[in-house]
Parts: C-alpha cells; sequence; structure tokens
C-alpha cells in the first residue's frame, strides 16, 4: 500500500493519519492481522503529517546557532521558530520560556535542578515516576509526598493543608499530572494552581498524557510550568518541553555545562576556567540540541490545533464509552478509578481480571489478537498497588501466568490516529478471552509471559 492511499484510507476512521495503521503482524494460531496499537500512552505513532514534515527537512538539517552557511542557518531558523509554534500551541505569556529537553522525565529533572535551595516540593503519591522521583536528588530540598486523593475536590483539600501547615516558610513547588497515565483521569488542574498560588508557591503540571488529547493553554490553567514529551504527542524523536516562567531558571547554575549555554570562556589570572553563562534558553540548553525532534513536536502541534481538539476530545470520549460499556460486560473485569467511573478522562484506562495475571493477559491480546496493550505498574508504582489493592512491598514482576490475582494491571490507551477497529477488536478479544481462555499455551520469561 503506498503512503497516499495509507493516508486516504486513514482519513474515512480516524481525524489524523499515523503511521503503521497497515502494518500486519502474525498471530500465533496461524495467518496475520492488522496491528492494533493501543498503547498510546507509552508513545503514539507519529503523524503522517509530522513525518512528512521531518522528512522534507532532513536534506536541510545542518547545525544550528553558530554556523554560518546557508543550512546551518535554515536549520537555526527553523529550530527556533518551533519554539515559537510550540510557545503558541501553549498559550505562553509575555516573558514564558520553551526549552527543549529529551523528555518529561528530563524536563522535571531540568526543573528539579533549579530550584532555589530550602524549596519544598509537594507531590502526590499518585504520580508517574517522572514527576515522583527528580525533587529527591537534591539534599537541599524537602519532599512532601501527599496521599492518593479519591475526589478532585479531596485532591485540592488536602494539598490547601499541607501548604498552609508548611514550615519554614519559603519557596515551594506544586507537581501534579495533568491527567494519569494509570486511569486517564483529568485532575483538577486550575483549581490547584489557585490553591498553590495562595500559598505562595507554584506549580509544575506533568502534562505528558494531556497535551495529545486535550488543548493546554499554561496562561488559561495559571500553572507556572508545563512538561511534557514529543513521542507521546505524535512526534517520536526524543525531545520534551519545559515551558513557563523564566525566573528560577534563569538564576540558577546550568542544567548541563558545556558548549552553548556558555557565553564567556577564559583562563583568570590565578589559571582557573572562569564562565559567563547565557540567561536566555541556550543556559539549559547545552550542546547541539535535537533539531529534528523540536520542528517534529512543532510540527505535531500545528497539526492538532488545525484538527481542533473539540473534534478530537469528542471522538475520543466516544472511543472510551465504548471501551467501558464493553468491558463492564466481561465478568472479573475491573476498571481502576480514583475519582469513580463517572470522572473525565482521556483515553488511557487501566483494568484487572479475576484469575489472569496481567502480563499473561497482554501477552495473549498481542500473540492470539495482534493487539498492543502495556501490562504492569506502569512508572507509577504506588498509584498502582493502591488501586489494585496490593501490598506496597509486593513485587512488580509479572511472574507466572499461573498465579493467581494480578500484582499489575493491564493498560489500553488510544488517541486521534486510532481506528474504530482497533477498538471494536481489542473489547471483543477481552470478553472472548475470559469467556473461552487463551488458546495457546504461555511461558514465563525473564518475569514476562511470552507463547510457549
Amino acid at each position: 500500500m503506498s503512503v497516499s492511499t495509507l493516508a486516504t484510507d486513514q482519513a474515512i476512521c480516524t481525524p489524523l493519519p499515523v503511521l503503521g495503521c497497515d502494518v500486519r503482524v502474525p498471530l500465533v494460531t496461524g495467518g496475520e492481522v492488522t496491528y492494533a496499537a493501543l498503547d498510546y500512552a507509552a508513545s503514539a505513532p507519529a503523524l503522517q503529517r509530522v513525518w512528512d514534515d521531518v522528512a522534507a527537512y532532513a536534506p536541510y538539517y545542518g547545525s544550528v546557532h553558530r554556523g554560518a552557511g546557508y543550512l546551518s542557518q535554515l536549520s537555526t531558523e527553523l529550530f527556533e521558530n518551533s519554539r515559537a509554534d510550540v510557545a503558541a500551541f501553549l498559550g505562553c505569556r509575555d516573558g514564558d520560556q520553551v526549552l527543549f529537553t529529551r523528555s518529561t522525565t528530563d524536563s522535571l529533572n531540568l526543573l528539579a535542578a533549579v530550584l532555589p535551595t530550602g524549596t519544598r516540593v509537594f507531590v502526590f503519591e499518585t504520580e508517574h515516576h517522572a514527576a515522583l522521583l527528580p525533587w529527591q536528588r537534591r539534599a537541599d530540598v524537602a519532599v512532601t509526598y501527599l496521599d492518593a486523593p479519591r475526589s478532585p475536590a479531596q485532591a485540592v483539600e488536602t494539598l490547601e493543608r499541607a501548604l498552609a501547615t508548611r514550615e519554614p516558610y519559603g519557596p515551594a513547588l506544586v507537581c501534579v499530572t495533568g491527567a494519569s497515565n494509570v486511569t486517564g483521569e483529568l485532575w483538577p488542574v486550575r483549581e490547584l494552581a489557585a490553591a498553590a498560588h495562595a500559598h505562595g508557591a507554584r506549580i509544575v503540571v506533568d502534562a505528558a498524557q494531556l497535551v495529545p488529547h486535550q488543548r493546554v493553554d499554561i496562561a488559561e490553567l495559571d500553572a507556572d510550568w508545563v512538561a511534557f514529551s514529543g513521542h507521546k504527542l505524535y512526534a517520536p524523536f526524543g525531545a520534551g518541553v519545559l515551558a513557563g516562567r523564566a525566573d528560577w531558571l534563569r538564576e540558577a547554575r546550568p542544567y548541563l555545562a558545556g558548549g552553548g549555554a556558555s557565553r564567556r570562556v577564559a583562563r583568570g589570572a590565578s589559571g582557573e576556567v572562569e564562565v559567563d553563562w547565557h540567561e536566555g534558553v541556550a543556559r539549559h540548553e547545552a550542546g547541539s540540541p535535537n533539531v529534528i525532534g523540536a520542528y517534529a513536536i512543532a510540527s505535531a502541534c500545528k497539526a492538532l490545533a488545525e484538527a481542533g481538539f473539540d473534534r478530537l476530545a469528542e471522538r475520543e470520549r466516544e472511543l472510551i464509552g465504548r471501551v467501558r460499556e464493553g468491558l463492564a460486560a466481561v465478568p472479573g473485569v475491573r476498571v481502576l478509578s480514583l475519582f469513580g467511573p463517572d470522572a473525565p478522562s482521556v483515553g488511557v484506562l487501566s483494568f484487572t481480571v479475576d484469575g489472569w495475571n496481567s502480563s499473561h493477559f497482554a501477552a495473549a491480546l498481542s500473540a492470539e489478537y495482534g493487539i498492543g496493550v502495556r501490562d504492569g505498574l506502569f512508572c507509577a508504582h504506588p498509584l498502582v498497588r493502591t488501586l489494585v489493592g496490593a501490598e506496597s512491598s509486593a513485587e512488580g514482576e509479572c511472574g507466572s501466568p499461573d498465579e493467581g490475582a494480578p500484582l499489575n494491571a493491564i493498560r489500553v490507551s488510544f488517541g486521534a490516529g486510532t481506528p474504530d477497529e482497533h477498538v471494536e477488536r481489542f473489547v471483543t478479544a477481552v470478553g472472548e478471552l475470559v469467556r473461552d481462555g487463551a488458546k495457546w499455551s504461555y511461558r514465563t520469561e525473564g518475569g514476562r509471559c511470552v507463547p510457549a
């Protein structure tokens, strides 16, 4: 199938064409089937638009910022225009900075590195490890972990109590997800931002699971920073973004020391090396940047904005409804949730199946139905263990498919490039596996179930 035909075919069933919708995979039971990629929360496929834009630019690729040649000048302009496009996509305020990083994890580690000495960080235990762990690396930063709330209102109340009683009263940062990578549930970011600011704290939003699904306006949310990854935004080229206030970034030592971050380097009178650092975005973007990754993110931002988030969100709600309805009809399936089944969410949903190990179930979906999902603890171990009722000391390995109740869960996730048929096949497959069992034998290899 040609690329042009593929794009036309996908346009019929999806709002935005993505690569990979025509990939055929073998089944252990015989034959082949079109692969159903339902693991968008881990990495979304590349938009056809992104791929085409990158391919068109690739012959003109050159070093940026310090090259005199035509291709270097062209690449520099493209790189900085990409920064401006991302700023517009996020609704950045005057004075906000857009930094290009490697990922959400890198963005939050960068922010952790620039926190003023004595900052107290408040973070819910429900966060992805990218948002849960970076703050611990600073010996001069204190971290308060907040218990998992069971409603949006409780989340705001929990944060307000913690902020009101903090001592000593100094710089503070709240870190919260925009949408859970486990349950897909939307968090009350505006209300949490208001609570943070009322108590003199700042807030950073882990928007990795939010930006692919809903419009994110940093000014409207009143967030101080947002962080996200390109590979979840249909731009899998190894880049991420940290966008927001400039003051803490401007006042801190560079996240990485090296070329690009330094404005002037010289030997001092006593032989030491003296450095003047840049004050703008270059201060924390040392080294040769990922120009293609930045351009891919900008391309995806423009494609999503042009498609219209209202249209995308409405279709996604329909798909979520079909999945929930289908799973509700299968005995022994329990959908995981913090805020309840009626809570607004994006296209991410996790569940357990009575009597099934999660690795066994996910392996059967792949091997027998050509469906790719995720199983495990999703780099959110405290949250998943809370939701499935496992002891905090329980091992995270999947183990044998015959081990009874699972410690982990199964996650299905989708987005603008998901055809209806993939969702329908998934719901049918879950019902058949629960009713009839797996058609194939599986064994444990390296803690995971694989076809025998």
